[in-house]
């Protein structure tokens, strides 16, 4: 099993975690082998910075080449000496600058039926189950036949102690699952949601600022919210005039933004929810049906792709 960070060298939530687990894990209690990658791309780890130095994004480059562009060289050496070697993964991730996740797991359950073992195995509040990306170290992994889950939660370039502590707890809880990892007598693990089966979802919508202005928000990460449930304020400061951000869905927030300062169309909030419940509803006439000849700009268009954090604007 691989457990990497800092793919998105901006990203330190995950070096934290890691640093955290090989402090903790004793060799006797460890049945197989553990390779641990804190830091993937030094480089932009060193620079405080996502990209690589040619501004290149090295969860987009692989498998890569060993003859090709540093982003490509790079992933192509961490696929065949670290990726290929092992059966599992966990690759730690964190929001963009200005934003924060829930602690949530991502993975593709459909061409990798067994990550949903994996994931509720980990334990995070929230399983997003999210499509395979081109050029992705998920789909690499899966093309080799190694099984990834995808971590995120906190913001980039801060410690969260609360995702820290989540990330480390899951991973021990996948090494259970697995059968890589056997507690001593009287350890626990200590996750926040400990006996709590995680949500699952299937479906996000980034909620958009209607405005520019001042965001004043009246909801956080993790918390539940009902379909029109107001979840902001945007306003003006140099005029009285307010206007109310709502939720467009029935589901849990798993994304936030940090700024209170926004322009129009700024993402605010990450609502997720389960696909299945709306068609359910749907079945039973308490929701309309969208009009898609509707010339009405408030129309709910449904769930979107689930994005990464650089396109997320």
């Amino acid at each position: 099993m691989f457990i990497s960070a800092a793919i998105h060298g901006d990203e330190l939530n995950g070096v934290e975690i890691i640093r955290r687990v090989l402090r903790t894990l004793q060799a006797g209690n460890i049945s197989g082998t553990l390779l641990a990658i804190p830091v993937v791309n030094a480089y932009g780890f060193i620079g405080r910075s996502r990209y690589l130095p040619d501004r290149r994004d090295l969860n987009r480059s692989f498998p890569g080449s060993g003859t090709g562009s540093l982003a490509a060289r790079l992933a192509n050496l961490f696929l065949k000496e670290v990726v290929r070697r092992c059966q599992v993964g966990i690759d730690l991730h964190t929001a963009a600058v200005h934003r924060v996740n829930l602690p949530q797991i991502r993975a593709d359950f459909a061409r990798r039926p067994r990550c949903r073992e994996l994931a509720e195995a980990f334990g995070a509040p929230v399983v997003l189950e999210s499509p395979e990306r081109a050029g992705s170290l998920r789909r690499a992994a899966r093309e080799s036949g190694v099984d990834v889950l995808v971590y995120e939660g906190g913001e980039g370039l801060r410690f969260d102690e609360f995702a820290i502590k989540a990330g480390v707890d899951g991973i021990a809880g996948v090494m259970l699952k697995t059968g890589m990892l056997e507690l001593p007598d009287g350890i626990e693990l200590t996750t926040p949601d400990a006996g709590r089966r995680p949500v699952f979802a299937n479906a996000s919508k980034w909620v958009r600022a209607p405005d520019g202005g001042v965001f004043r928000s009246v909801k956080r990460i993790g918390n539940a919210v009902s379909e029109n449930e107001p979840i902001g304020v945007v306003s003006n400061p140099y005029e009285g005039s307010e206007i109310q951000v709502r939720s467009p869905r029935r589901g849990i927030i798993v994304g936030a933004t940090t700024l209170p300062i926004v322009n129009m169309g700024d993402a605010l909030f990450h609502i997720a929810w389960a696909d299945e419940h709306d068609r359910a509803r749907l079945a039973r006439g308490a929701v309309t049906p969208i009009d898609p000849t509707a010339d009405d700009m408030e129309v709910d268009a449904g769930p979107e792709a689930v994005m990464d954090e650089d396109e997320i604007i």
